[in-house]
């Protein structure tokens, strides 16, 4: 994944490219997402920190692939609810992904 964000023909402005690549790993990979370290979750956080200021809305379609984080059990429940918790406190963070963040971490699923 992180070859493929610095390879030429990607473009953090280009919201089809981020969906392609960053959305996808997300939504669709769930082995590399729920990946039992971390990874994943730590992955698409420092993309939605990178991506939210060049396109709030694109970031925060991502970040909704945290939404069903209180579903899991143990290491990989914690792990999400910090990665959101992470996200919640960055300093500046835009209306649209504090707001699905917000949602997030308040469900009560």
């Amino acid at each position: 994944m992180r070859s493929l964000l610095d390879h030429p023909g990607f473009d953090l402005r280009n919201p089809n490219r981020v969906r392609s690549l960053v959305g996808a790993f997300a939504r669709s990979n769930w082995p590399r997402f729920h990946a039992a370290g971390g990874a994943g979750y730590a992955f698409v956080a420092d993309q939605v920190l990178r991506l939210d200021p060049v396109n709030p809305q694109i970031a925060s379609l991502i970040v909704g692939a945290f939404g069903s984080w209180r579903r899991f059990a143990g290491p990989r429940r914690a792990l999400q609810q910090g990665a959101l918790q992470r996200i919640a406190r960055a300093k500046r963070i835009s209306r649209d992904v504090a707001e699905i963040v917000e949602r997030c971490l308040a469900a009560n699923s």
